[in-house]
């Protein structure tokens, strides 16, 4: 089996790892990679373009294409490879709306009857503040943005700049905003696979987006996260499942746009019952790189089954019992900008221990490249996942690898897990 992922972060390389042990030994294309999935699979494109990656998966006789980011799958990128015949693992545009407009999204969630946020379309800076019934209030940008177009605003002053931010400055471009009640609770991330009639569950994770300690700080992409969750055992993951998953999968069916691939979950487990955050229609990072490390099943046999209607029938997920935790390196500035060029040292060194695994988001060089020396080229840097047989052991093991790298400007939280070890 030959299988091109699509894409350059770290959720790319932990999707490439764990499809890298599949027991059918595929042939791994990348495009465009980065340093660490470079070392696993062979880099056909430069970009992530539509139709570059047609032209390629045919000239290739690429069996499967599994696209790793949002933007592509909103751009239509599997409708155009299906049209000449490739599978893809990954929604079609119709479906990827669910991302690209969250006002999309509450309209399905309303009619799937999925528990969500009240929440209200707004235009103007005075009718966003007008709509706010009390403070915290939650300010989001109805289109793509990086996982950063969502503020919680604590005060009129810091919602009055947020939403002069989206509506007025148009810092992620032309789109709608709408602001919503603030939930409280704790948060879970929930993924499932799915074949455009039922959803797969993979294990929870709960992940950390502020970009400092104690949750404090600016929202962020994810600075870390750990599996599985607490307060989530297996029994509670089907019921959430249910409530979360399978609704919008019938529904989407319904309207005659199924979904395949991935469909993550964000919600809050509030005092009312479990509430629905937002949805992804891709795997969610930093989550990828602590549930996929500890997925036994044969990734590439799930995926190529999710791309067919009614493929994932009769399939089910092992799972290693050990918790894994991960942990982000940023690079100096982020999330407020991002240093480059900055030569990292202790990759191996963090990735030589046992169950412990280095996974590159925004790197360049490396001993394979010509352009020089390993070195930072994004925001979020690298990721640590560490496997042990308990949370607090993994967390041990994920901080160890931390402790081994080192560039300039090197910044992470330092209580990834630490309350759910305690």
């Amino acid at each position: 089996m030959k299988i091109l992922v699509v894409g350059s972060g770290g959720r790319e390389h932990a999707i490439v790892h764990a499809l890298s042990r599949s027991p059918q030994q595929p042939e791994l294309l990348c495009a465009p990679g980065n340093p660490g999935i470079r070392g696993l699979a062979r880099q056909v494109a430069g970009s992530m373009e539509v139709d570059e990656i047609v032209a390629v998966s045919q000239a290739e006789g690429v069996d499967l294409v599994v696209v790793g980011p949002e933007a592509p799958l909103v751009a239509g990128l599997v409708d155009a490879l299906g049209a000449v015949g490739i599978a893809a693992f990954g929604p079609s545009a119709a479906a990827a709306r669910l991302e690209g407009s969250k006002t999309f999204a509450k309209e399905i969630m309303i009619a799937a009857g999925v528990p969500t946020a009240g929440h209200a379309v707004v235009t103007t800076v005075d009718e966003g503040l007008a709509a706010i019934t009390g403070y915290p209030a939650v300010v989001k940008f109805d289109g793509l943005a990086a996982g950063k177009g969502v503020v919680i605003a604590q005060s009129e002053a810091e919602a009055r700049e947020a939403l002069s931010a989206m509506l007025e400055e148009q810092v992620f471009g032309p789109g709608g905003v709408f602001v919503e009640d603030f939930l409280d609770g704790p948060e879970v991330s929930l993924l499932a696979l799915c074949d455009g009639e039922r959803a797969l569950a993979l294990a929870p994770a709960r992940d950390f987006k502020r970009a400092l300690d104690g949750d404090e700080g600016p929202n962020t992409g994810g600075m870390g996260a750990f599996s599985p969750v607490p307060d989530v055992d297996p029994e509670r993951l089907a019921e959430l499942s249910a409530v979360v998953h399978q609704p919008i999968v019938d529904e989407l069916a319904r309207r005659g746009t199924p979904f395949h691939g991935v469909l993550y979950a964000g919600l809050m487990l509030t005092s009312a019952g479990p509430k629905v955050l937002e949805y992804n229609t891709r795997f969610g990072d930093p989550e990828t790189q602590v549930v996929l490390p500890r997925l036994t099943s044969d990734l590439a046999d799930l995926m190529l089954r999710a791309s067919k209607p009614g493929g994932l029938a009769g399939a089910a997920l092992e799972v290693d019992p050990r918790p894994a935790v991960t942990v982000v390196l940023a690079s100096r500035g982020y999330p407020a900008s991002a240093s480059k060029g900055d030569e990292i040292t202790g990759v191996e060194t963090a990735g030589a221990a046992a169950d412990t695994i280095v996974f590159h988001a925004g790197t360049q060089g490396g001993e394979d490249d010509d352009s020089g020396p390993l070195a930072t080229a994004g925001g979020r840097v690298l990721a640590v996942t560490a496997l042990g047989n308990t949370l607090s052991a993994a967390r041990d093991a994920a901080y160890t690898g931390v402790s081994a790298i080192a560039f300039d400007g090197q910044q992470h939280r330092s209580d990834i897990a630490a309350a759910a070890a305690e």
